[in-house]
């Protein structure tokens, strides 16, 4: 397949949530009409919607696709008998809860195939919640995909990806995100022998950056940072495989052409990537540790100011200067629930245990923090500005309680004995002692 597209179909755009254009054709863009009685070089107008049409201009997200087909053009969708691992939910429980890294399968497996339902607060048909999943790969997908149920938030960890989507391509690598809005086309291409990382689909408001409040104009992620993909097209014909998820279930078709034609594009609903390492980390400069919603990078809202649907929110290397502080995360309960991925190095509030590409679920006041050895390590360290380098955490965090799937709780990489990494925590109190 496209393995090796020119030059201008790796160019990208920057800016967050502006009005895009791009055209693969001079002239391919109609002028003051977005769906003209007869479209430059015979494409065909088509408008992807990501939010209801009757929403307010700051939240309404679509885009103006010109292309060779529409697409309409196609047969009756067969569900798959081989669907999404992992997809049935286990049992209710409060406990928390890690895994060691899932391995790459042996047998060939593209993107989805290796998509492994880990974790879900909402089925796919309620207009929030989200649903998080691991992905493995080991070739290249030869068909094309779409997700009727929510946007894709790609979080690599290993392995570089070439995502083909109809408005252009975007080459990821780790510590790098990508968005793909709901319903957008892909095809996800793999630029090494093997990829591994975490997805989370969004069934609730598109992802935005957070307002920065008494932050000022300036900090965490800066919107000119965010890039999205120049137009691109493949006029192929010839037999294509289109796969859709719907409800949770993959339904699929053949088409005769390449459904990735878009010659031209116009709009704010588009896939994007942002380079994790250029985020502009903000913490103390007196005492106390921060709040890890200053850490946040994206975010889904619900109704309720402030309280989210999804946080995207990361742990980068940064300096630590607070005095008289216990430096790690505090221990603490939340009303939120946390999905915590590792992509690079190690976490600063665990001294072993926690790899890349392990996982792990705090869910609603379930009590954690740093573990017995950074504990005891935090309360003698000698408080020197210290640089915590070599490290990339993130956390996927949400309002509604994650409940695993059959699959998580059964799996061998569930680590039987997590809740021994507090266990040793010893008694100091002596009311003798101040």
């Amino acid at each position: 397949m496209n393995l090796d597209p020119p030059a201008s179909a790796l160019a990208y755009q920057s800016g967050f949530g502006n009005e895009f254009s791009s055209e693969a054709l001079p002239g391919a863009l109609p002028i003051g009409q977005n769906s003209p009685q007869k479209v430059p070089y015979g494409l065909y107008a088509e408008l992807l919607s990501g939010t209801a049409f009757t929403m307010a201009r700051s939240e309404s997200r679509r885009t103006w696709m010109y292309r060779i087909k529409p697409s309409a053009n196609h047969p009756a969708f067969i569900k798959l008998e081989r669907q999404l691992a992992g997809g049935v939910l286990g049992a209710v429980t409060p406990n928390r809860l890690r895994w060691n890294p899932l391995p790459v399968p042996e047998e060939p497996t593209d993107f989805i195939d290796g998509l492994v339902a880990m974790v879900a607060n909402s089925s796919p048909e309620k207009p929030a919640g989200i649903s998080i999943y691991n992905y493995r790969a080991n070739t290249s997908m030869q068909r094309v995909f779409f997700d009727a149920d929510g946007e894709l938030l790609l979080v690599p960890e290993h392995g570089r990806l070439r995502i083909a989507t109809e408005l252009g391509c975007l080459d990821l690598e780790p510590l790098e995100i990508a968005v793909i809005p709901r319903g957008m086309k892909f095809r996800i291409e793999l630029l090494d022998p093997s990829a591994r990382g975490y997805v989370a689909e969004n069934h609730g408001a598109p992802l935005r950056l957070p307002d920065l409040g008494p932050i000022g104009s300036n900090g965490l992620a800066n919107p000119r940072d965010f890039l999205a993909p120049v137009a691109c097209y493949e006029d192929v014909q010839q037999s294509t495989r289109l796969v859709q998820k719907f409800l949770g279930e993959l339904w699929g078709c053949e088409l005769d052409h390449s459904p990735l034609n878009v010659v031209a594009w116009h709009g704010n609903n588009v896939p994007y990537k942002y380079d994790l390492r250029r985020f502009n980390t903000l913490g103390t400069v007196s005492f106390d540790h921060p709040d890890p919603s200053i850490f946040t990078v994206l975010t889904s809202p619900t109704s309720v100011p402030g309280l989210a649907n999804l946080d995207f929110v990361i742990f980068p290397p940064r300096w630590m200067v607070a005095e008289n502080t216990f430096r790690p995360p505090w221990f603490h309960r939340n009303l939120m629930n946390e999905y915590m991925g590792l992509i690079q190095g190690s976490y600063d509030a665990k001294a072993e245990g926690f790899l890349p590409g392990e996982a792990s679920l705090h869910s609603c006041m379930s009590a954690h923090g740093p573990d017995a050895e950074t504990c005891t390590k935090a309360i003698a360290a000698d408080l020197q500005p210290s640089k915590i380098d070599n490290t990339m955490a993130f956390m996927f965090e949400t309002s509604q309680v994650l409940r695993p799937s059959r699959f998580a709780l059964e799996c061998p990489q569930l680590q039987t004995s997590y809740d021994a990494c507090w266990a040793s925590l010893p008694a100091t109190f002596n009311p003798n002692r101040r």
